[in-house]
Protein backbone atom coordinates (compact mmCIF):
# COMPACT_ATOMS: atom_id res chain seq x y z
CA UNK A 1 0.00 0.00 0.00
CA UNK A 2 2.91 2.25 0.98
CA UNK A 3 4.08 2.40 -2.87
CA UNK A 4 0.69 3.84 -3.75
CA UNK A 5 0.12 6.27 -0.94
CA UNK A 6 1.24 9.20 -3.10
CA UNK A 7 -1.67 8.26 -5.98
CA UNK A 8 -4.20 7.83 -2.93
CA UNK A 9 -3.45 10.99 -1.33
CA UNK A 10 -3.78 12.91 -4.77
CA UNK A 11 -6.94 11.19 -5.23
CA UNK A 12 -8.32 11.89 -1.78
CA UNK A 13 -7.31 15.68 -2.29
CA UNK A 14 -9.16 15.65 -5.77
CA UNK A 15 -12.15 14.37 -4.49
CA UNK A 16 -12.63 16.88 -1.69
CA UNK A 17 -11.56 20.30 -3.32
CA UNK A 18 -14.13 18.96 -6.26
CA UNK A 19 -16.77 18.02 -4.18
CA UNK A 20 -16.73 21.29 -2.36
CA UNK A 21 -16.94 23.03 -5.58
CA UNK A 22 -19.50 21.22 -6.61
CA UNK A 23 -21.86 21.88 -3.85
CA UNK A 24 -20.77 25.64 -4.36
CA UNK A 25 -19.87 26.45 -0.57
CA UNK A 26 -17.09 28.17 -1.56
CA UNK A 27 -16.79 31.99 -2.59
CA UNK A 28 -15.23 33.06 -5.72
CA UNK A 29 -12.21 34.49 -3.50
CA UNK A 30 -11.36 31.06 -2.01
CA UNK A 31 -11.65 29.30 -5.30
CA UNK A 32 -9.44 31.56 -6.89
CA UNK A 33 -7.13 31.02 -3.80
CA UNK A 34 -7.47 26.86 -4.80
CA UNK A 35 -7.33 27.26 -8.52
CA UNK A 36 -4.00 29.01 -7.86
CA UNK A 37 -3.15 26.51 -5.58
CA UNK A 38 -3.36 23.79 -8.40
CA UNK A 39 -1.94 25.66 -11.12
CA UNK A 40 1.35 25.64 -8.64
CA UNK A 41 0.83 22.27 -7.75
CA UNK A 42 1.63 21.37 -11.57
CA UNK A 43 4.69 24.27 -11.89
CA UNK A 44 6.29 23.04 -8.91
CA UNK A 45 6.27 19.44 -9.59
CA UNK A 46 7.11 19.78 -13.29
CA UNK A 47 9.94 22.00 -11.99
CA UNK A 48 11.26 19.60 -9.58
CA UNK A 49 11.45 16.45 -11.93
CA UNK A 50 14.48 18.72 -13.59
CA UNK A 51 15.84 21.01 -10.58
CA UNK A 52 15.18 17.94 -7.87
CA UNK A 53 15.74 14.79 -9.83
CA UNK A 54 17.62 15.51 -12.38
CA UNK A 55 19.96 17.88 -10.87
CA UNK A 56 20.14 20.77 -13.49
CA UNK A 57 18.84 24.75 -11.87
CA UNK A 58 16.25 25.88 -14.35
CA UNK A 59 15.09 29.24 -13.61
CA UNK A 60 13.10 29.76 -17.12
CA UNK A 61 9.73 28.15 -15.52
CA UNK A 62 7.63 31.27 -15.99
CA UNK A 63 8.26 31.20 -19.71
CA UNK A 64 7.31 27.59 -21.03
CA UNK A 65 4.33 28.74 -18.47
CA UNK A 66 3.44 32.22 -20.62
CA UNK A 67 4.19 30.45 -23.98
CA UNK A 68 1.55 27.66 -23.15
CA UNK A 69 -1.02 30.06 -21.67
CA UNK A 70 -0.88 32.61 -24.51
CA UNK A 71 -0.86 30.09 -27.40
CA UNK A 72 -3.92 27.71 -25.52
CA UNK A 73 -5.37 31.51 -24.95
CA UNK A 74 -4.99 32.51 -29.10
CA UNK A 75 -6.39 29.21 -30.39
CA UNK A 76 -9.41 29.70 -28.18
CA UNK A 77 -9.92 33.06 -28.85
CA UNK A 78 -9.63 32.90 -32.08
CA UNK A 79 -10.61 29.55 -33.56
CA UNK A 80 -12.27 27.13 -30.92
CA UNK A 81 -14.32 30.11 -29.36
CA UNK A 82 -16.05 31.12 -32.47
CA UNK A 83 -16.29 27.50 -33.77
CA UNK A 84 -18.08 26.55 -30.36
CA UNK A 85 -20.35 30.22 -31.34
CA UNK A 86 -21.33 28.84 -34.23
CA UNK A 87 -22.13 25.18 -33.13
CA UNK A 88 -24.00 26.40 -30.11
CA UNK A 89 -23.03 26.47 -26.60
CA UNK A 90 -26.50 25.17 -24.81
CA UNK A 91 -27.13 21.99 -23.13
CA UNK A 92 -25.03 18.71 -22.44
CA UNK A 93 -23.47 18.45 -26.37
CA UNK A 94 -22.46 22.23 -25.62
CA UNK A 95 -20.63 21.63 -22.10
CA UNK A 96 -19.30 18.29 -23.82
CA UNK A 97 -17.71 21.03 -27.01
CA UNK A 98 -16.15 23.05 -23.80
CA UNK A 99 -14.69 20.47 -22.27
CA UNK A 100 -13.36 18.75 -25.55
CA UNK A 101 -11.96 22.94 -27.00
CA UNK A 102 -10.26 23.64 -23.65
CA UNK A 103 -8.66 20.12 -23.82
CA UNK A 104 -7.41 20.63 -27.67
CA UNK A 105 -6.43 24.24 -26.08
CA UNK A 106 -4.23 23.14 -23.35
CA UNK A 107 -2.37 20.06 -25.71
CA UNK A 108 -1.69 23.10 -27.65
CA UNK A 109 -0.51 25.19 -25.03
CA UNK A 110 1.55 22.30 -24.35
CA UNK A 111 2.98 21.10 -26.80
CA UNK A 112 3.90 24.65 -27.91
CA UNK A 113 6.07 24.75 -24.72
CA UNK A 114 7.56 21.36 -25.12
CA UNK A 115 9.14 22.26 -28.75
CA UNK A 116 10.13 25.69 -27.19
CA UNK A 117 11.84 23.50 -24.51
CA UNK A 118 12.95 20.99 -26.69
CA UNK A 119 15.10 23.91 -28.91
CA UNK A 120 16.41 25.51 -25.83
CA UNK A 121 17.15 22.41 -24.04
CA UNK A 122 19.37 20.90 -26.74
CA UNK A 123 22.08 23.61 -26.62
CA UNK A 124 21.84 24.90 -22.87
CA UNK A 125 21.76 21.22 -21.36
CA UNK A 126 24.98 20.96 -22.18
CA UNK A 127 25.72 23.95 -19.84
CA UNK A 128 26.21 23.16 -15.67
CA UNK A 129 25.38 25.17 -12.60
CA UNK A 130 24.96 28.78 -13.27
CA UNK A 131 25.67 28.75 -16.59
CA UNK A 132 22.71 26.92 -17.00
CA UNK A 133 20.44 29.01 -14.97
CA UNK A 134 21.60 31.73 -16.26
CA UNK A 135 20.97 30.44 -20.07
CA UNK A 136 17.40 29.25 -18.96
CA UNK A 137 16.54 32.64 -17.69
CA UNK A 138 17.22 34.74 -19.78
CA UNK A 139 15.72 32.29 -22.32
CA UNK A 140 12.41 32.90 -20.30
CA UNK A 141 12.92 36.71 -20.69
CA UNK A 142 13.22 36.52 -24.29
CA UNK A 143 9.81 34.59 -24.64
CA UNK A 144 8.41 37.39 -22.09
CA UNK A 145 9.71 40.18 -24.07
CA UNK A 146 8.73 38.78 -27.85
CA UNK A 147 4.97 37.88 -26.28
CA UNK A 148 4.97 41.70 -24.79
CA UNK A 149 5.72 42.76 -28.55
CA UNK A 150 3.06 40.65 -30.75
CA UNK A 151 0.04 42.71 -31.03
CA UNK A 152 -1.86 39.39 -32.27
CA UNK A 153 -2.22 38.45 -28.87
CA UNK A 154 -2.72 41.20 -26.74
CA UNK A 155 0.82 43.13 -26.96
CA UNK A 156 1.16 44.88 -24.05
CA UNK A 157 -2.22 45.90 -23.40
CA UNK A 158 -2.45 41.98 -22.43
CA UNK A 159 -4.86 39.13 -23.85
CA UNK A 160 -8.89 39.52 -22.90
CA UNK A 161 -11.51 38.20 -23.47
CA UNK A 162 -10.30 34.52 -23.25
CA UNK A 163 -13.09 32.37 -22.81
CA UNK A 164 -13.57 31.05 -19.34
CA UNK A 165 -13.76 26.92 -19.24
CA UNK A 166 -11.07 25.86 -17.00
CA UNK A 167 -13.25 24.42 -13.92
CA UNK A 168 -11.93 22.75 -10.37
CA UNK A 169 -12.14 19.45 -12.30
CA UNK A 170 -9.90 20.41 -14.87
CA UNK A 171 -7.06 22.08 -12.82
CA UNK A 172 -6.81 19.57 -9.88
CA UNK A 173 -6.98 16.45 -12.45
CA UNK A 174 -4.16 17.60 -14.65
CA UNK A 175 -2.62 18.44 -10.89
CA UNK A 176 -3.16 15.10 -9.74
CA UNK A 177 -1.92 13.88 -13.77
CA UNK A 178 1.51 15.74 -13.39
CA UNK A 179 2.30 14.43 -10.05
CA UNK A 180 1.68 11.18 -10.86
CA UNK A 181 3.20 10.91 -14.38
CA UNK A 182 6.58 12.30 -12.50
CA UNK A 183 5.83 10.22 -9.65
CA UNK A 184 6.07 7.32 -11.79
CA UNK A 185 8.57 8.41 -14.10
CA UNK A 186 10.72 8.60 -11.33
CA UNK A 187 9.96 5.02 -10.21
CA UNK A 188 10.91 3.76 -13.99
CA UNK A 189 14.05 2.65 -15.53
CA UNK A 190 14.54 6.69 -17.19
CA UNK A 191 13.77 7.71 -13.61
CA UNK A 192 16.74 6.00 -12.05
CA UNK A 193 18.93 7.11 -15.08
CA UNK A 194 17.84 10.56 -14.05
CA UNK A 195 18.79 10.05 -10.42
CA UNK A 196 22.21 8.81 -12.07
CA UNK A 197 22.79 12.14 -14.04
CA UNK A 198 22.14 14.11 -10.79
CA UNK A 199 24.52 12.10 -8.35
CA UNK A 200 27.58 12.02 -10.91
CA UNK A 201 27.11 13.24 -14.55
CA UNK A 202 30.53 11.99 -15.29
CA UNK A 203 29.87 8.51 -14.06
CA UNK A 204 26.89 8.24 -15.56
CA UNK A 205 27.31 8.82 -18.69
CA UNK A 206 30.95 5.90 -18.32
CA UNK A 207 28.14 3.61 -17.51
CA UNK A 208 26.39 4.29 -20.80
CA UNK A 209 23.98 6.79 -20.04
CA UNK A 210 23.14 9.38 -22.93
CA UNK A 211 23.42 11.83 -20.19
CA UNK A 212 22.13 14.50 -23.10
CA UNK A 213 19.10 12.70 -24.01
CA UNK A 214 18.01 12.11 -20.48
CA UNK A 215 17.96 15.84 -19.53
CA UNK A 216 16.37 16.99 -22.56
CA UNK A 217 13.52 14.61 -22.23
CA UNK A 218 12.98 15.32 -18.65
CA UNK A 219 13.08 19.49 -19.53
CA UNK A 220 10.43 19.06 -22.52
CA UNK A 221 7.94 16.82 -19.68
CA UNK A 222 8.49 19.85 -17.42
CA UNK A 223 8.28 22.55 -20.20
CA UNK A 224 4.99 20.87 -21.81
CA UNK A 225 3.06 20.25 -18.06
CA UNK A 226 4.32 24.08 -17.55
CA UNK A 227 2.40 25.04 -20.73
CA UNK A 228 -0.59 23.09 -19.82
CA UNK A 229 -0.52 25.23 -15.98
CA UNK A 230 -0.94 28.50 -18.31
CA UNK A 231 -3.51 27.46 -20.28
CA UNK A 232 -5.65 26.49 -16.88
CA UNK A 233 -4.69 29.85 -15.74
CA UNK A 234 -5.75 32.05 -18.68
CA UNK A 235 -8.81 30.27 -19.33
CA UNK A 236 -9.66 30.80 -15.19
CA UNK A 237 -8.65 34.66 -15.26
CA UNK A 238 -10.17 35.21 -19.03
CA UNK A 239 -6.99 37.43 -18.88
CA UNK A 240 -3.29 37.32 -19.67
CA UNK A 241 -0.28 39.82 -19.04
CA UNK A 242 3.36 39.55 -19.02
CA UNK A 243 3.98 40.96 -16.04
CA UNK A 244 2.78 37.64 -14.41
CA UNK A 245 5.42 35.90 -16.25
CA UNK A 246 8.66 37.63 -15.02
CA UNK A 247 11.74 36.69 -13.92
CA UNK A 248 10.28 36.78 -10.07
CA UNK A 249 7.74 34.49 -11.38
CA UNK A 250 10.52 31.78 -12.28
CA UNK A 251 12.46 32.33 -8.87
CA UNK A 252 8.94 31.69 -6.90
CA UNK A 253 8.32 28.37 -8.50
CA UNK A 254 12.31 27.86 -7.38
CA UNK A 255 11.38 28.72 -3.47
CA UNK A 256 8.27 26.21 -3.85
CA UNK A 257 10.49 22.94 -5.06
CA UNK A 258 13.49 23.80 -2.82
CA UNK A 259 11.64 24.73 0.78
CA UNK A 260 9.02 21.32 -0.21
CA UNK A 261 12.83 19.72 -0.56
CA UNK A 262 14.72 18.62 -3.95
CA UNK A 263 13.42 15.29 -5.26
CA UNK A 264 10.31 15.47 -3.13
CA UNK A 265 6.69 15.46 -5.07
CA UNK A 266 4.66 15.70 -1.49
CA UNK A 267 7.09 18.29 -0.58
CA UNK A 268 6.75 20.06 -3.87
CA UNK A 269 2.99 20.00 -3.57
CA UNK A 270 2.73 20.67 0.25
CA UNK A 271 5.51 23.80 -0.42
CA UNK A 272 2.86 24.92 -3.20
CA UNK A 273 -0.06 24.54 -1.20
CA UNK A 274 1.43 26.53 1.89
CA UNK A 275 3.37 29.16 -0.27
CA UNK A 276 -0.17 30.27 -1.91
CA UNK A 277 -1.89 30.48 0.97
CA UNK A 278 0.40 31.88 3.03
CA UNK A 279 0.55 35.59 1.52
CA UNK A 280 -3.52 35.96 1.61
CA UNK A 281 -3.32 34.97 5.36
CA UNK A 282 -0.96 37.74 5.86
CA UNK A 283 -3.17 40.25 4.18
CA UNK A 284 -4.56 40.84 7.52
CA UNK A 285 -0.86 42.40 8.36
CA UNK A 286 -0.91 44.82 5.52
CA UNK A 287 2.64 46.12 4.03
CA UNK A 288 4.22 44.03 6.39
CA UNK A 289 2.86 40.92 5.09
CA UNK A 290 6.04 39.84 2.50
CA UNK A 291 8.29 40.64 4.97
CA UNK A 292 6.56 38.31 7.52
CA UNK A 293 6.42 35.59 4.60
CA UNK A 294 10.31 36.29 3.29
CA UNK A 295 11.42 36.20 6.99
CA UNK A 296 9.58 32.73 7.39
CA UNK A 297 11.14 31.63 4.26
CA UNK A 298 14.38 32.62 5.86
CA UNK A 299 13.93 30.74 9.19
CA UNK A 300 12.82 27.62 7.15
CA UNK A 301 15.83 27.46 5.32
CA UNK A 302 18.07 28.25 8.12
CA UNK A 303 16.66 25.60 10.24
CA UNK A 304 15.81 23.06 7.82
CA UNK A 305 18.21 23.64 4.78
CA UNK A 306 17.44 20.19 2.96
CA UNK A 307 13.64 21.51 2.55
CA UNK A 308 10.76 20.18 4.68
CA UNK A 309 10.53 16.88 2.49
CA UNK A 310 13.95 16.25 1.95
CA UNK A 311 13.74 13.77 -0.69
CA UNK A 312 11.22 12.11 0.79
CA UNK A 313 7.61 10.48 0.20
CA UNK A 314 4.46 10.66 2.20
CA UNK A 315 3.79 7.14 3.67
CA UNK A 316 0.79 5.82 5.89
CA UNK A 317 3.09 4.59 8.14
CA UNK A 318 3.71 8.38 9.56
CA UNK A 319 -0.05 8.52 10.27
CA UNK A 320 -0.03 5.16 12.61
CA UNK A 321 0.74 5.47 16.58
CA UNK A 322 3.79 2.66 17.03
CA UNK A 323 2.18 1.74 19.87
CA UNK A 324 5.04 -0.45 22.20
CA UNK A 325 8.13 0.88 20.72
CA UNK A 326 10.13 3.37 22.77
Amino acid sequence: MQRYSLAILAGIFFVLVVGLSWAEVLSPYVQLVLMFIGVNIIMSSSLNLINGYMGEFSCGHAGFMALGGYTSAAISFYFLGPLLAQLGTGGVLGAIGEHAALAVALLSGGFAAAIAGLLVGIPTLRLRGDYLAIATLGMGEIIRVVILNTDFVGGARGFTDIPRWTTFTWVFLIAGLCVLVVRNLIASTMGRALIAVREDEDAAAAMGINTTRYKVFAFVLGAFFAGVAGGLQAHYLQYLHTNSFTFLRSIEIVVFVILGGGGSITGSVISASVLTILPEALRVAQSWRMVIYSALLVVMMLTRPQGLMGGREFQWRWLIPRWGKR
